[in-house]
């Protein structure tokens, strides 16, 4: 029998308006909008290189947004979970150890 292969529910890219998630850090008005992830959170946890696709700005932006990777544990070390998709919770209510 074949093995079936889980579907990363936050595999497909969303607007910079309805992200997944968003983490604020507390110092320097910086802001990651979690837009799309690459694997599933059980594998993102095994490489602490993994990252997320995100929307980012901070006082050294000058308030726009830059698009890019960013390390997921960069992000968990930093930033709080400030809001979510129910399902995000779900997934990361844990938070990410790597």
């Amino acid at each position: 029998m074949a093995k079936t292969r889980k579907k990363n529910p936050f595999g497909k890219s969303r607007d910079i308006d309805n992200p997944y998630a968003v983490y604020k850090m507390s110092y320097g008005n910086y802001e990651w909008r979690i837009l799309k992830t690459y694997k599933l959170s059980e594998n993102e946890a095994k490489n602490p290189y993994s990252a997320w696709f995100v929307a980012a700005r901070s006082d050294m932006s000058y308030g726009s947004w830059e698009y890019g990777d960013t390390y997921i544990q960069d992000i968990v070390d930093h930033g709080t979970l400030v809001e979510a998709t129910p399902e995000w919770i779900d997934v990361y209510r844990k938070g990410i150890e790597l």
